[in-house]
């Protein structure tokens, strides 16, 4: 009985550690703004519709439930995926935003920023390859 709480224990601390790798902000490598913390969480939030350049922005999502998402909207966005879902839910019902677009996985968005100038999106740290260019890492 007592190997039981040991184990549950045990496993919770790995799957934690297992879920917050690092996510890294990627861009064209073509894309030469210079684009701060504030400039990644406007344009996740639809309030920076272009880079400090003055070419239009195209932010790229993970799907919803997708826990690389959730884990940068905590450490990027600073909400929780039920807040940012009420967010966007709000701006688009009113009609002051559409939705970012979204892809099922690391390689979309990597494939995705590589061939869109105007792309910025997130992937897991250790996905990068040379196809694209990393503003930040969180």
């Amino acid at each position: 009985m007592k190997f039981i709480p040991k184990s549950l224990l045990l496993t919770l601390c790995f799957t934690s550690s297992v879920a917050f790798a690092d996510v890294a902000v990627i861009v064209n490598p073509g894309n030469n703004s210079e684009i701060s913390d504030d400039d990644i969480q406007r344009i996740f939030l639809g309030k920076n519709k272009s880079f400090s350049n003055g070419e239009s922005v195209m932010a790229i999502n993970l799907g919803s439930g997708n826990e690389q998402r959730s884990e940068f909207e905590e450490k990027v966005l600073g909400k929780s995926s039920s807040q940012v879902k009420a967010y966007w839910s709000k701006l688009i019902f009113s009609g002051k935003a559409k939705p970012l677009k979204e892809v099922g996985s690391d390689g979309e968005i990597l494939s995705l920023v590589a061939s869109s100038p105007d792309a910025i999106g997130y992937v897991d740290a250790s996905k990068v390859d040379d196809s694209v260019k990393v503003v930040k890492t969180f």
